[in-house]
Formats: structure tokens, C-alpha cells, sequence
């Protein structure tokens, strides 16, 4: 909708009985931009703000006068470019895995090669779209004529900001904003196969149907091997540094710092053990053994409670390199369990040595060895003991040492048996798998730039009310994507993409920081399963929030989608078609929905729930949305306001999107404008018609043309 086809005149009025409905003025520097908004923080998000004045008749002939504003985002780029870098970093990390798994047999090895072969190519692919990405410098959007070009494929079609502010002579000020976008989806690649909801499902199917060359794990354990190797290279850095931040206390000799550098590394510690409780990593390693040339299992598996084992304070043996995994049929299968158990246990001789330490400074009394609870220490802390005059470093060292080798061996073993298990994941059906991922990347690198644009717009808007924030921290955002595609030929696999992106949104996090130069763009760290965005914000403003929102709390958001096809398409879709696709994704997104409310209404304080209960009917409006969506009715845009009803009650971020966000979605926004001054602003009711006339000719539509859909008479009053 950002796209305007013939211009805009600079004074449109529409004569009613004598008055004026009168659009006041067209202005590029509008006042809430000039004056209000004119913050570093929002200058970051918006570019090329286009305004009009409107003034409509209240129904008691008073006057209330509108600005609307559409502006550009330059997130459009930006998050794609930022996106494009992380998966840049996390495959070549991945390949490197893979070259690292060390000797497997001819079958396992031409297979890897091959792999690596198809997983270069797919790098030099991202990081030739990086390139191209950088070199542009023209628009701050992707207009919907460069929908196919290959280079623009991660950027969103026509993403704006829609806002409304209404100046009533009644009620307050009210700002009312909608992101419109193009739905995020793989035009490049095409929809002849469809979208990525059947593509992924027939994927799935028939690898899970092929037993030959490959061994089959689940979405859910290939999604784990990625979970717990990203925890793996977050953890160990962090121990090793919470390791030495330990000594560093010993060597102070100060007991305060020693229990706080205790405590944190026994917490950082456990994350780390509790990563490996999953029974995955102990088959990855046995599937591994037999990928090995030569590999005999030297006992049948035995199913062990790992758990029991690493609670014991027994000191570890010595520990003896080998390579990650044994090569030969001297392979015992519980000796992972035994390898995982040393970091437990080295870690309980850290504590009691600390414990020891604390309580001969204060009693000033020797100590004769023995460890907490009668049990012997580990062998390279009994000398320290037995020489109490000695400094702590010096006894603690050694044990230290000890934990990082036990953590180092757990690793390397670990690491290598779940990137096994990616590799049965990449090897199957290449170069589809790697095509698949590209897909998915291109078309969540779409609704993640929008999520991006709208979650900082809101934080913006609502920065000082309290009850939006403790909302933001406890409960998390509602997200509502009002899709208007048909479930008619390419726009069936469309949706199908937009769907599976949308649905991706949930992997991301929020986190709010405070900006220390005037740089404020957002900055994405994280992996394909997990993403967090950093948004910074000027000093003062980030002094207003509440202290959890400070301290680094990630902030969740769940996005919905709820679509109605409303063109001469999906006419021919209900009646000679198959509009399942659309139900069954209403009906899913409503259950998500319904979640969120139920989380919201138990999570949120009890005096803000009595007070938000008495200002809104949500229980109702989702009963009426749900009997909506059951009634399965025709082109029923009576799910589209529900939905987006329920949304602005829930202080939620609102989305509309068509094909290229032009023709459906501005009309669509503008009803939903003109509904809004009608139903909380006291719109003269003889005026709606003429005002919605207003609205959409400021968008290029002329009401009495042909040039308005023959589907628009669906977005009518």
C-alpha cells in the first residue's frame, strides 16, 4: 500500500449538505514526526513519512480532525542483512563440524563430501545476496515489481507503517497503527510445488519412509541436536571464565567473592550437565561408533539412570585422550555415561574444597583431609589439604583444571555425535533439503523484518504505560496477521509460505538494552531455532522501564494469523475449489490465540485484570470469533475485525497483508480506519461513506471506477 499509482492531489473534499469533509492538507514532515517523535530511537525504524489531514463531523455536529501518516522502515534491509550474516556464520561453523567428525567408513564419508560439496555452494550463494544486499542505497522498500528479483528475495514487499491519529473533541488523543507488508513469501523460487507447509509435510514424509543409506531422526530430536550444540559453545566459554573468576577469588583470599564465583559457576555448571540428560545424545554416539570403520559394540545398550550417577561426589579417574569416539570393538556404551557423570562430580569437589577452605578461615583450625560428609577428595587435592598454610589458589587450581578437562572430553564427544546426527538430515534428498532451508530462511527473513518494525514502533507508543510494560515482561505481546490471500492458485502456496514464516516468529526473543553511541538499530544474535533482537534504547528512555526489562529479560511474542480471501479468486476457490487450507489455519491460529488470552488472564496482576474485564468483553469477542470460524460462511470478514478487535484490546501489534500490500490491504485498512472513528470516536453516521470515499482516494482508489477489485466490495461497511 505504500506504492501510489497515479499521485495524490494536495486538497480533496467531498461536498455533504452544505459542509465539507475536507482533506486539510498533504504534508512530508507531519507534526508527530517533528515534534513528538523525532527521537533517534524512532528515526531508526522510519523514513519518508507522508501525512494527511482529514476533518469529520462527530454525531453531534462537533468536529474531530485525523493525521494520517504512512512512512517507510529501513529495517526492510537491515534485518535481512543482519539475518543473512548470522546464517552465514552458523553454516560455516556447521561445515567445519562436519570436516571434524573425524574417520568414518566409505559410505558415511562419500556422504559427508557430498554434503559439504552442496552446503559450500549454498554459503556462497548467502553471502553473494550479502553483497548485493550492501551495495543498495536507493529505496528503504521493496516495491512489489521486484517481488522476483533473486538478490531482494529476504527483503518484505512494501513494508510500512499505517497510522492513524485522531484529535477528538470528546475523548483523548488515540494513535492507531497497522504494519502493512506483502506476505512473506518465496516468489523467486515460485509455487508450482506449493508453499512451505506442504513442502515441509511431504518432506518429512518421505524421509521418514527411507531407511536406506540414512538413519531417521524426528524434526524434534534434529531440532534438540541443534539446541544442545548451540548450548554447548554458549556454556563451556562461560564456565571456563566463571572458572577463573574463582581463582582469581582465592587468590584475593576473600570468602565473599569465592561463594559468589562459586555460585555462579556451580549454576552455570549445572545448565551444562542438564544439556546431555537427553537419551539423543547417547544414541547420536552409538549411531556414530557404527558409521566408524570397524565399529563392534562391545555390550548390547543398557538403558542407565545417568541421573543417579552424576549425584555421587566420588572424585573422577584420571583422565586418559583418546579420540571423541572410540574406533574400535573395545567401545563400551556406558562409558558416556560415565564421561558425562566427571563434570558433576568434579564440580561437588569444588564445592566441598570451598567449603573447606570457608570454614578453616574462620575457625583458624587445620583440616585433616577428609572430605564433606567422610568422602575423600579427588587425588590432586589431597597434598593441598594436607598443607593448610598453603593459599587457596593453589589448592583449588588443580581441581579446577580438572573440571575443564572433564568438560573438554564431554564436548569434543558430544559435538561430534549430534553433528552425526545433522548430517543424516543434510544428506537426504540434497540439494532439496538445502532448498527447503533457503525457502524457509528467505521467507522468515520477511516477517522477521516486520515483527522487527512493529515491536519498536509499539515500545515507542506505549514506553509509558505501566500496564503495557508489566504485560511486555510477564504475559509477552499478541502478534495478529490479518492475511487477505486466496486460496486459489499461486496464492495458495503463499499462504502456505506465509503461514510456516509466521509461525517461525515464535523462535524469536526480545531483549531491551540501553544505547551507548548513536547507533540504536537493532542488533540479532542467535541461531535458525533461536533468535534474540536486541533493541537499544537512549538513556531516558530506558530509565522508565520496569527493572525485569533492564535486567535483560527476554521478552516473548506470540504471532497469530487468521486469513479470509476476498478477491474474484477465492470466489472461484469456494466454489469450485478448496478453501481447507484457509480453515485450517484459522482454526489453528484461534487456539493460539485462545492460549495467550488464558496465560493473560492468570499471569496478569488481579487489580489490572478486574479493571481491564471491566473495559473489555475478550471472553465474548472470542466466543464470537470462534463460532466464526466454524460457520466456515463465505469470504465472512467478520473474522477480520474480531481478530483484529481482540488484538487492540490486548495491546497487541497489528498486521495486514495482501500479495504486495497494495490494492486488498488498503482497502482493508481504511475500513478498518473509518470502523475505528465510528465505533470509538462518534463518526457521524451519515458521514462513514463519504469519509471511507476520503480515505481511499488519498490510496489511489476512485469509489465509483472500475479501478477498485470487483473483490473490494467484501471490504465495504
Amino acid at each position: 500500500m505504500g506504492e501510489i499509482e497515479d499521485g495524490e492531489a494536495d486538497h480533496i473534499t467531498t461536498d455533504v449538505q452544505g459542509q465539507k469533509c475536507a482533506l486539510v492538507c498533504e504534508c512530508t514532515a507531519p507534526e508527530s514526526v517533528s515534534r513528538k517523535d523525532n527521537l533517534p530511537f524512532l528515526n531508526a525504524v522510519l523514513k519518508n513519512p507522508v501525512c494527511k489531514l482529514y476533518r469529520f463531523p462527530t454525531s453531534d455536529n462537533k468536529w474531530m480532525r485525523i493525521r494520517e501518516q504512512m512512512s517507510e522502515s529501513i529495517l526492510s534491509f537491515h534485518i535481512p542483512k543482519e539475518l543473512i550474516s548470522l546464517q552465514i556464520k552458523e553454516d560455516l561453523c556447521r561445515n567445519q563440524e562436519l570436516k571434524e567428525l573425524g574417520e568414518l567408513s566409505p559410505h558415511w564419508d562419500n556422504l559427508r563430501k557430498n554434503v559439504l560439496t552442496h552446503c559450500d555452494q549454498m554459503v556462497n550463494m548467502y553471502q553473494d545476496i550479502l553483497t548485493e544486499l550492501s551495495k543498495e542505497t536507493g529505496s528503504s522498500f521493496k516495491s512489489s515489481s521486484s517481488k522476483g528479483e533473486k538478490t531482494l528475495e529476504f527483503v518484505p514487499i512494501n513494508l510500512h507503517l499505517q497510522r492513524m491519529h485522531v484529535h477528538s473533541p470528546h475523548l483523548k488523543d488515540a494513535l492507531y497503527d497497522v504494519i502493512t507488508v506483502g506476505a512473506p513469501a518465496a516468489h523467486f523460487q515460485g509455487f508450482k510445488n506449493g508453499g512451505l507447509r506442504k513442502l515441509l509435510h511431504r518432506f518429512e514424509t518421505e524421509r521418514r519412509n527411507t531407511g536406506y543409506q540414512f538413519i531417521y531422526y524426528s524434526p524434534e530430536n534434529t531440532a534438540k541436536a541443534k539446541e544442545v550444540l548451540s548450548n554447548i559453545s554458549q556454556l563451556q566459554p562461560l564456565i571456563a571464565t566463571h572458572a577463573d573468576l574463582l581463582l582469581n577469588s582465592a587468590s584475593q583470599h576473600s570468602p565473599e567473592s569465592l561463594k559468589n564465583s562459586l555460585k555462579m559457576l556451580s549454576e552455570k555448571t549445572e545448565l551444562f550437565v542438564h544439556a546431555f540428560k537427553d537419551q539423543l545424545v547417547r544414541s547420536a554416539l552409538l549411531a556414530l561408533y557404527t558409521a566408524r570403520p570397524g565399529g563392534v559394540l562391545k555390550k548390547p545398550p543398557s538403558p542407565k539412570n545417568s541421573t543417579e550417577e552424576s549425584s555421587s561426589q566420588d572424585p573422577p579417574p584420571p583422565m586418559r585422550r583418546q579420540d571423541s569416539i572410540p574406533h574400535h570393538s573395545d567401545y563400551d556404551e556406558e562409558e558416556w555415561d560415565r564421561v558425562w557423570a566427571h563434570v558433576g562430580k568434579s564440580l561437588n569437589c569444588i564445592i566441598a574444597m570451598v567449603d573447606r577452605l570457608i570454614e578453616r578461615d574462620g575457625s583458624g583450625e587445620g583440616d585433616d583431609g577428609s572430605g564433606k560428609d567422610g568422602e575423600k577428595g579427588p587425588s590432586l587435592g589431597d597434598s593441598a589439604i594436607t598443607h593448610p598454610q598453603e593459599d587457596w589458589y593453589e589448592q583449588l587450581y588443580p581441581l579446577i583444571l580438572t573440571l575443564k578437562d572433564c568438560m573438554g572430553e564431554v564436548v569434543n564427544r558430544a559435538k561430534q555425535s549430534l553433528t552425526f546426527v545433522l548430517l543424516q538430515e543434510l544428506a537426504y534428498s540434497l540439494p532439496q533439503c538445502l532448498m527447503l532451508t533457503l525457502r524457509r530462511d528467505v521467507v522468515f527473513s520477511q516477517a522477521l523484518a516486520g515483527l522487527v518494525c512493529g515491536f519498536i514502533i509499539k515500545l515507542h507508543t506505549s514506553l509509558y504505560d505501566p500496564g503495557f510494560l508489566e504485560q511486555l515482561h510477564t504475559v509477552g505481546l499478541i502478534v495478529q496477521y490479518e492475511g487477505l490471500l486466496s486460496t486459489y492458485s499461486e496464492e495458495i502456496g503463499m499462504l502456505e509460505d506465509m503461514a510456516v514464516g509466521i509461525s517461525d516468529l515464535k523462535k524469536v526473543a526480545f531483549k531491551i538494552t540501553e544505547a551507548t553511541s548513536n547507533d540504536v538499530l537493532p542488533v540479532i544474535t542467535g541461531r535458525r531455532e533461536h533468535y534474540v533482537v536486541e533493541v537499544k534504547l537512549p538513556g531516558r528512555m530506558f530509565e522508565s522501564l520496569p527493572l525485569q526489562i533492564k535486567e535483560g529479560q527476554l521478552l516473548h511474542v506470540y504471532p497469530v494469523l487468521f486469513n479470509v480471501g476476498i478477491n474474484e479468486q477465492q470466489t472461484l476457490a469456494e466454489r469450485f475449489g478448496d478453501v481447507s487450507l484457509q480453515e485450517s489455519i484459522n482454526q489453528e491460529n484461534f487456539e493460539l490465540l485462545k492460549e495467550y488470552y488464558t496465560v493473560f488472564m492468570e499471569k496478569m496482576p488481579p487489580d489490572y485484570i478486574s479493571h481491564f474485564q471491566e473495559q473489555n468483553d475478550l471472553k465474548g469477542l472470542l466466543e464470537n470469533l470462534h463460532q466464526n470460524i466454524q460457520a466456515k460462511k463465505r469470504k465472512n470478514v467478520e473474522i477480520m475485525w474480531l481478530a483484529a478487535t481482540i488484538c487492540r484490546k490486548l495491546n497487541g501489534i497489528r498486521f495486514t497483508c495482501c500479495k504486495s500490500a497494495k490494492d486488498r490491504t488498503s482497502m482493508s485498512v481504511t475500513l478498518e480506519q473509518c470502523s475505528i472513528l465510528r465505533d470509538e470516536h462518534q463518526l457521524h453516521k451519515d458521514f462513514f461513506i463519504r469519509a471511507l470515499d476520503c480515505m481511499r482516494r488519498r490510496h489511489g482508489f476512485e469509489p465509483c471506477s472500475g479501478r477498485i477489485p470487483h473483490a473490494a466490495e467484501q471490504l465495504g461497511p
